[in-house]
């Protein structure tokens, strides 16, 4: 896990990844000892101070201007998402409210919403650290019906996206290109942790992770960002069978916290041939009930 600042790790990560090379800096005929750029070679083409650049990685520097942070954007050749991350990071530094209460809350219009939407799409509705609000049959259905369809209404006991991909079976077994989805959910956890850290509850959870999966621990030393939105996964469903479906993201309005979460097939397709077999069968698919942690 990350022994500096959380903005002085993401910078960290980043410069590791880049060569001279890929920056156009000559090499020199040199040997380097680190991987990537070092630390002189970043503040080189951000245009400040080694010394500057070297106190924000090690956490010793406040907050860097947006000029700055564009710089050092530039320079690292990040990507959009890892942009606003960088401002994300670079914000901590200040002091943000902590956030309280796990009493987050689905309104009933987006219940209805759900409701109406089980006839055609699986749905889902997810707060600001991935837990379950609610989800209407068929998103149940798809995603997880070895679990209780009301655990949702429970602020104690929600099922949690995260913790589901890493840490219980049926849902690993569900996708077959697990490591992918994997890895979307660290990257997607490493936004929500920049955008909350006075969050104890969102830091528990990626304690819980790394102690009991190694493949999480690796994943979120990688610091990759991934925003969610739209992705296509291949499901190997119990009940109907291998299934491709767009799994999209939308922001809830006047609930920044809470996304509505759907997934759709081709239409004509074998996948939404699927969906409709599954949408029969709401609750009564048998599939293993074991949860178990990854190795």
């Amino acid at each position: 896990m990350d022994r500096t600042s959380p903005l002085g790790a993401f910078l960290k990560a980043r410069r590791a990844r880049l060569s001279p090379d890929d920056v156009g800096l000559p090499r020199y005929g040199d040997r380097r000892r680190v991987p990537g750029l070092r630390r002189e070679e970043v503040a080189l083409l951000a245009g400040v101070s080694a010394g500057y650049y070297t106190r924000l990685e090690q956490g010793r520097q406040a907050n860097a201007s947006p000029e700055v942070l564009d710089a050092l954007a530039r320079a690292l050749h990040l990507s959009p998402a890892e942009r606003d991350h960088l401002y994300d990071l670079s914000s901590t530094t200040g002091h943000r409210p902590a956030v309280s209460g796990d009493d987050e809350r689905v309104s009933a219009d987006l219940r209805t919403l759900l409701t109406t939407m089980a006839a055609h799409v699986p749905a889902l509705v997810v707060g600001r650290r991935n837990d379950v609000l609610a989800w209407n049959r068929t998103g149940h259905a798809l995603l997880a019906p070895h679990l209780d369809f009301a655990a949702p209404d429970d602020p104690g006991g929600r099922p949690n996206l995260s913790r589901m991909v890493f840490l219980d079976a049926p849902t690993r077994a569900l996708h077959r290109d697990w490591p992918a989805k994997a890895r979307a959910v660290v990257g997607n956890l490493r936004i929500l942790t920049a955008r909350n850290p006075g969050d104890t509850h969102l830091a528990a959870l990626i304690a819980e992770l790394a102690a009991r999966s190694a493949e999480f621990r690796s994943m979120w030393d990688a610091h990759t960002v991934a925003p969610c939105g739209r992705d296509v996964h291949t499901l190997a469903h119990p009940a109907v069978g291998e299934l491709t479906v767009t799994q999209q993201t939308f922001d809830v309005p006047k609930e920044p916290h809470q996304s509505l979460v759907t997934f759709t097939a081709e239409p004509g397709s074998p996948s939404t041939a699927a969906l409709e077999a599954l949408k029969t069968r709401g609750r009564t698919v048998d599939v293993p009930v074991a949860c178990a942690p990854t190795p």
